[in-house]
């Protein structure tokens, strides 16, 4: 398997140079060819059946194993996610619709995600339902075969550029509210549904509040059961956070910056070559970390405890690793191109980390779960 995954990664770098232009920092940049380039380089993969090189090969895939679908996701994070908003419906709404969908909904949305055609966004959160999620308060009522969605979302990243949304809505109103939850597989075209970008420094397409006006959404787009939505979430929580493999993308910065300083490394202060050394420790960590999620999720296990723990030590390492590479980026003299590009991705890489502890739950939510599980009678 060793080398199977040493070829993998060796072919994935290869297309990265060959398809990816040379200092590209992600899709939703300023440039609108750059969101292109994504999704130019996702029918690539998508030819080589890399993109969800896991699925089996009925959907697109080749069976690989998740230890070769994390090398895919570690060398897309590590290159800035050159498939760009790809890993969502890769990682977690194709895998969710695999274990949880209809054959038709299989059949209808599959084939569109491993071609690295469809953009799915993700409507979860409320200006009053964040880091608690069972409180939302958008809803879908029975109105004879479709239901009636009403509500708002917000932080729903690439909203503007999504054609299908993964709803989690309310659908009867329980004692324990996580009981009377949906989930909703809707097509973004669909009438009453109206998009409006939030300005942030993250860039276009990120952040988007979601109105829904008594949008129709029949039966055959319910996913996993009514009333069965809170499940669902709970394991699609478990992957996207591991999906986002940052961690890759912070030792890679690291370890080109002794090469981009050469000479002027030695002339750095004791104190701040220790802390760079300690984020590599911190990287590592947050791999071994990851890899622990990936083994008890390849056998058919979902521990949202485990998943919480590796969230919480690669958002800190996001924002601790971007304080030291942001101090470090300081002594670079930009007289090269590579040393341009090394301040311009660190300089993303800072922006990015600013909310890193925010997004996709809290860490203090985080630390609940664990606390819960591990207060939880055996």
């Amino acid at each position: 398997m060793g080398a199977q995954v040493a070829d993998l990664r060796a072919r994935l770098r290869e297309l990265v140079r060959s398809e990816v232009p040379e200092g590209y920092l992600g899709a939703f940049s300023d440039d609108p060819a750059d969101l292109e380039v994504a999704q130019r380089f996702c029918r690539t993969l998508a030819d080589e059946q890399l993109l969800c090189v896991a699925w089996p090969p009925e959907w697109g895939g080749r069976g690989a194993s998740p230890w070769e679908q994390t090398a895919v996701r570690e060398e897309m994070w590590a290159h800035h996610e050159p498939r760009g908003a790809q890993y969502m419906g890769v990682n977690w709404v194709g895998p969710t619709i695999m274990r949880h969908g209809t054959a038709e909904q299989q059949s209808r949305h599959l084939p569109g995600i491993a071609r690295g055609e469809v953009i799915w966004c993700q409507g979860f959160s409320e200006p009053d339902a964040g880091s608690d999620l069972a409180s939302l308060r958008t809803a879908a009522r029975r109105d004879g075969e479709v239901w009636r969605v009403s509500g708002q979302k917000i932080w729903t990243s690439y909203a503007t550029v999504a054609q299908w949304c993964f709803l989690l809505a309310r659908t009867s109103s329980e004692e324990k509210k996580q009981r009377g939850l949906t989930i909703f597989l809707v097509p973004m075209s669909a009438p009453g549904i109206v998009v409006r970008p939030i300005q942030t420094m993250l860039g276009p397409h990120h952040l988007n509040e979601v109105f829904f006006d008594d949008v129709a959404v029949p039966d055959a787009d319910v996913l996993g059961g009514v009333g069965d939505g809170w499940n669902v979430v709970q394991e699609v929580l478990s992957f996207e956070r591991v999906g986002i493999a940052r961690y890759a993308r912070c030792e890679r910065l690291l370890q080109w910056a002794p090469v981009v300083l050469a000479e002027r490394w030695a002339g750095l202060g004791e104190d701040l070559r220790g802390r760079w050394a300690r984020m590599l420790v911190h990287a590592r960590r947050a791999r071994l970390l990851a890899y622990r999620v990936v083994d008890t999720q390849s056998r058919g296990q979902v521990r949202p405890a485990d998943a919480a723990a590796y969230r919480i030590a690669v958002t800190r390492l996001d924002q601790e690793s971007a304080e030291v590479l942001v101090e470090i980026a300081g002594s670079v003299a930009p007289d090269t191109p590579e040393a341009r590009r090394f301040c311009r991705a660190v300089e993303d890489h800072c922006r990015y980390s600013a909310a890193a502890t925010v997004a996709s739950g809290s860490v203090e939510m985080q630390r609940i779960l664990m606390s819960r599980s591990l207060l939880a009678p055996r």
